[in-house]
């Protein structure tokens, strides 16, 4: 994978964990670094390479069990950062329970992607046909956010369902619509006060609120925005 920074891509991974097994700068770019017995290697980067597109490089990591290899990344980064990176370059992406994968994106925009090895084979882009309305388009971000890595993307397809779907929704299907808005926004530096204020405008059960808590506990800052 091509890599625009040596310093800035040793420390990513090295906080992770990762240890260099092979470092050289002239006459020209290789770095090699090792994990439980994950190996990345590293080359020079094009001249016209911009790691803020992300579309720079990327490998798949197959694994058993993503879920623990995602918790070892975010506890490196808190311990070492004081926080978890999950906007601008590098960071992790979120981990829904239950959910196959995650990824890695680092300093060069190169995408790390772990993948438990017995995933679905098939995915239905745009939400699942058994669905209709908000529970569609909360199934089809999903699939935006988990398979394809895109946020924004994800972003205007939650914020158009939930003026075309969200009077109609139920109370709790609404709220998990927000929340999703709200942490969407907050990734892609956008302002979340308006997912906000129409969550702190709902009425929500004590049932909804144990289903809108058992599906986003992942979320950071969750008991904080529902009313």
């Amino acid at each position: 994978m091509p890599c625009a920074s040596v310093e800035e891509t040793l420390a990513f991974y090295e906080a992770l964990g990762f240890e260099a097994t092979y470092k050289q700068s002239k006459p020209y770019v290789y770095l090699a670094l090792r994990w439980s017995g994950i190996h990345l290697h590293f080359g020079p980067a094009p001249k016209d390479l911009d790691p803020v597109r992300e579309e720079s490089g990327g490998c798949l990591v197959l694994v058993d069990a993503v879920a623990p290899y995602h918790a070892a990344f975010v506890a490196a980064m808190r311990r070492v950062h004081g926080k978890v990176l999950s906007s601008g370059l590098p960071r992790i992406t979120r981990y829904r329970p239950g959910a196959s994968r995650f990824t890695l994106i680092d300093p060069s925009g190169n995408s790390i992607i772990f993948i438990r090895r017995d995933e679905q084979a098939e995915v239905e882009y745009g939400g699942s046909k058994k669905l209709t309305g908000l529970a569609r388009a909360l199934d089809n971000a999903r699939i935006l956010r988990e398979f394809k890595n895109d946020d924004l993307q994800a972003f205007r397809a939650l914020k158009s369902a939930v003026r075309r779907h969200g009077a109609d929704a139920p109370a709790a299907e609404r709220a998990i619509a927000l929340c999703h808005l709200v942490d969407l926004a907050t990734i892609l530096g956008e302002p979340a006060d308006p997912w906000l204020s129409d969550l702190c405008g709902l009425e929500l059960t004590t049932d909804d609120r144990r289903r809108v808590e058992s599906e986003l506990a992942h979320l950071d800052g969750l008991r904080e925005w529902l009313p």
